[in-house]
Order: structure tokens, then C-alpha cells, then sequence
């Protein structure tokens, strides 16, 4: 949180041709914290808040989800809130919540994905005044798959899976986010799209490393929702399944979200 608070008040010095001209920076955005009573979840979940300099109020909401094994705070390191900062007065609010290893969505455990939903995002507008018509939902690994996931759901400007954890029917790796068979059948997102496309005309977004292992069933999900008609955007990049991967291409991700919900 410090080291981002320290990029964030870093000053913007523009020169122009005719002369050095000093252009005031908006100012960093305020990072803030709140304890979220979940009653679906039945417990305080923390949640982070960052709204840019002047207030977030119409500005768009964009709604970020941790990996696994990851936090709201971790998420936002240095990159992510230098990325922010380069969009200056078009920056977005970000919500980051809380999701322990819920995997984000409706499952034994608990209702993981509508308390994202029904919760956390609605209290992310009341606090901050952001665009309830302009909210984007992306994420990493765990949250990629979860962002993919919940926007089936809900009404968003736009989605984005970085890394995500797309798993494909008979894998191994089922057991590590779901409950049973029934449990990924109800979030089987290659089924699902092989079948129709689930997001209508709301622009996608899917990267993932070269050396990833999840590389093969995200584009087989990127190209099943192309031929479906998607609004998609897809892209491979040097780089494995780590943060080093994610903190080169914040910047990249941000201008979707921007682009696409401005």
C-alpha cells in the first residue's frame, strides 16, 4: 500500500514545443479499506477502494478479482496503481474484494459469486459515486475465471480474463476449484460457449503467457467465443503464470476497460 501511495503522488512534468509547461497532475487516488458484512457469506470480508483524485462520482467502476492465494491489497502493487495513474483524470474507480479461495462463484462453501454481485459492488457505488451503468469486471488466474464466470450473470461494459483459470471438462485440476462434477458443469465456460456466446456484444478480453500451462484451454475458450460472434480481443504474451507476467501488461488492461466503458 505504501509503495503504491508513492507512485501515485509522483509529479507529471509535459514539455511542449514551444516551451516547458508545467501540467498539474489530478493528484493520486485515494486508496481506502472497508470491512464488508457479507450476510451471504456470513462474515466481514475486506474490500479495497480506489477512487481517483476529485471523487468518483460517474466515473466507471471497474471490479477487480485476486488469484488464488491472493488479497485485494497484493493485487494492487506498484504496477497496477502506476498503470492507474497514466490515465489520469480518465481513470476509473476500482473495487478489489475480497475472495479468500471461494473461486467466486455460488458453490457449497457459500455464495461466493453473488455476494460479489449483490454486495460488494453495490457498496462500492454507494460509497463512491461511481456509474451503476458502466461497471467492468476483470481479474488474474482465479479471478479471470471468475470475472469470465459472473459476467454471465450481470450487466457490465466489459470483461476480462487475464491468465484465467479455465479448466477443461476431465481435468486434473477440477478438484482444486469446484466441489464435484455438478459444481463445473454449472461454470463450465468452454461448454458453454461452444454453445452460444454468453456476453452478448460486451467486449472480452483474454490473455495469457506463452509458458502458461492454462495457455491451450484459453484460447480454445477465446476462439469458441469468437465463432460465436463475441467482441473479443485475445492475446499471448512472452511469460509464464506469475505477477512478473501481470505487472508488464496492467497498462494494457486498463486501456480496455477505459476504452471500452468510456
Amino acid at each position: 500500500m505504501r509503495a503504491a501511495a508513492a507512485v501515485l503522488s509522483t509529479a507529471v512534468v509535459a514539455v511542449s514545443a514551444c516551451g516547458s509547461t508545467e501540467t498539474k497532475p489530478a493528484g493520486p487516488p485515494h486508496v481506502s479499506g472497508f470491512s464488508l458484512q457479507s450476510k451471504l457469506l456470513g462474515r466481514h470480508l475486506d474490500q479495497r477502494l480506489v477512487t481517483p483524485a476529485g471523487g468518483g462520482k460517474g466515473r466507471p467502476l471497474l471490479v477487480f478479482l485476486h488469484g488464488y492465494g491472493g488479497s485485494p491489497s497484493d493485487t494492487f502493487d506498484e504496477a497496477f496503481a502506476s498503470s492507474l495513474q497514466a490515465l489520469g483524470g480518465q481513470a476509473p474507480v476500482v473495487l478489489l474484494p475480497e475472495g479468500e479461495v471461494g473461486w467466486w462463484h455460488d458453490r457449497a462453501e457459500g455464495k461466493w459469486g453473488s455476494y460479489v454481485l449483490r454486495e460488494a459492488i453495490p457498496a462500492a457505488l454507494e460509497r463512491s459515486g461511481a456509474d451503476p451503468d458502466r461497471v467492468a469486471i476483470g481479474g488474474i488466474s482465479m479471478g479471470g475465471f471468475g470475472a469470465l464466470d459472473l459476467a454471465r450473470f450481470g450487466s457490465f461494459c466489459a470483461v476480462g480474463g487475464h491468465s484465467p483459470a479455465v479448466y477443461e471438462r476431465g481435468s486434473d485440476e477440477i478438484s482444486f476449484g469446484f466441489d464435484d462434477a455438478r459444481d463445473f458443469a454449472r461454470h463450465d465456460l468452454l461448454t458453454t460457449a461452444r454453445r452460444r456466446n454468453p456476453y452478448g456484444d460486451v467486449p472480452v478480453w483474454i490473455d495469457v503467457g506463452k509458458q502458461d500451462g492454462l495457455r491451450p484451454a484459453a484460447a480454445k475458450l477465446a476462439h469458441e467465443l469468437k465463432a460465436d460472434g463475441a467482441d473479443v480481443s485475445f492475446h499471448v504474451w512472452p511469460g509464464g503464470h506469475d505477477g512478473q507476467y501481470w505487472d508488464a501488461h496492467f497498462s494494457q488492461y486498463l486501456r480496455f476497460y477505459n476504452d471500452a466503458c468510456s
